[in-house]
């Protein structure tokens, strides 16, 4: 069975309870930290900071909030790092501007080393605890690079960001992965072509069949198995997902390894506009997609909506304790849970597999569409919800879909970015205009 990135020090990783985005590179959602415990009488307060284009947060030392950002998405944009007040907000402390490039959302991670990795554009730059740059390298492409994981010997992996390539006018150029050694930034060999453009996020799990970085191209999800700074695709293990025309089904998004398998959303393509709803490309319903990491022909792709335009950008939340996959449509405002396992599926599956049936525990209209979090030990879900009026955090119960406590944020845009744990039962979540705290008080 998979391990959880929250059972303890995730190899690579500062000894922290949120190191990197997602909480690790399985993308579990779940913080090393105890949930919100949201109880009678308690209720969400928020403290919000206008900072255009922050990103993500990591936690690294107790008490220390790190803030990854980027200037306005132009050409030759910079990225930047500041160390923020895990209460108020303020800066503490900020690198220089940043060489970056091409825009799309990068990311940073806290080493097992001490220090900070941030990918942006076409750099990778390491930086110091007091956020004052040591190392930097420009990458091999001129394209962005959308984040990076650290694998389990401390090197760095990440790959660089092309839109789908069967679009009208789009790139035929392929995807290329970049290890670099995490002194001086190195590269530890050649790049490593991936068979198809990809625009997700990688991921990286270790099992006792190996360490593996997965890959979720335009039309196949690939995995890459790693071993001593080389990255050698494993030709018996890959699943064509997109099978319908291409008006109808667009590319798939970040993959999360839980529960023995590699899960993850198709139809990323839209039109963001500070909104999501009704902003879908692609004229079929979206869908949730499970491959088997044991066997890849064990594999479902899943309709659970069933909704005209569905569209996401980030990866969906699984909580493989509870069997349980939260999946939701931020094109048409939709959110649902389902206990995979056992039951009958409420609607067929576009594709069908030896694995699994679905069953419907909650169903909502809600606008969510950022990378959510989940807290095992309390059954808590946090989620965004998108307003006439701006931004929400809402937190929910897994099992039920009851809400718990919700507060608005003060963004004037729908996140499609990260979400962090704090230290003290509270939560950091980024839009592209603001970051905020919310924190449980009393009513």
């Amino acid at each position: 069975m998979t391990e959880l990135d929250a059972a303890g020090r995730v190899p690579g990783y500062y000894d922290s309870p949120f190191p990197g985005e997602d909480g690790g590179p399985r993308r579990q959602l779940a913080p090393r930290s105890a949930g919100l415990g949201i109880g009678d009488g308690e209720r969400l307060e928020v403290a919000a900071r206008t900072m255009p284009f922050a990103n993500m947060v990591v936690l690294r030392a107790p008490g220390e909030v790190f803030v990854q950002g980027n200037t306005q998405p132009w050409e030759g944009t910079t990225s930047w790092v500041e160390r923020i007040d895990p209460v108020t907000l303020a800066t503490l402390a900020r690198s220089p501007d940043l060489p970056g490039g091409p825009f799309w959302a990068g990311g940073i991670l806290a080493h097992e080393n001490g220090y900070l990795y941030v990918t942006y554009g076409s750099w990778c730059h390491k930086l110091d605890d007091a956020c004052q740059l040591v190392a930097s390298r420009e990458l091999p492409r001129a394209r962005p690079y959308n984040s990076l994981l650290s694998v389990s010997d401390g090197c760095l992996v990440m790959k660089d960001f092309i839109r789908d390539g069967s679009r009208p006018g789009g790139q035929a150029a392929r995807s290329r992965f970049i290890v670099l050694e995490p002194e001086q930034l190195e590269p530890v060999g050649p790049e490593v072509e991936v068979p198809e453009p990809s625009i997700a996020r990688i991921s990286c799990d270790i099992s006792a069949d190996g360490e593996f970085v997965y890959v979720v191209g335009d039309h196949t999800i690939f995995r890459y198995r790693y071993e001593r700074g080389e990255l050698a695709r494993d030709d018996g293990w890959s699943f064509r997902y997109r099978t319908l025309p291409d008006g109808e089904q667009s590319y798939g998004w970040d993959p999360v390894i839980a529960g023995g398998s590699a899960w993850f959303m198709d139809n990323g393509q839209n039109d963001f506009r500070g909104r999501f709803r009704d902003t879908g490309a692609s004229t079929g319903p979206l869908h949730l997609v499970r491959v088997s990491l044991a066997d890849a022909s064990d594999a479902d792709v899943f309709t659970p909506f069933g909704l005209p335009r569905g569209t996401i950008v980030n990866p969906p939340l699984i909580d493989p304790a509870r069997r349980i996959a939260v999946a939701y449509d931020s094109g048409n405002g939709r959110i649902a849970a389902f206990r995979y396992g056992g039951g009958p599926h409420p609607r067929p599956l576009s594709h069908k597999g030896r694995g699994e049936t679905y069953e419907r525990l909650w169903e909502h209209e809600m606008d969510a569409s950022c990378h959510f979090l989940n807290f095992p030990d309390t059954g808590e879900i946090v989620v965004n919800d998108f307003r006439e009026g701006g931004e929400h955090v809402v937190v929910m119960d897994i099992e039920t879909g009851a809400e718990k406590a919700r507060v608005a944020t003060g963004s004037p845009v729908q996140s499609a970015l990260f979400q962090s744990p704090g230290w003290s039962r509270d939560v950091y979540t980024c839009t592209f205009t603001t970051v905020s705290r919310a924190v449980v008080g009393s009513e």
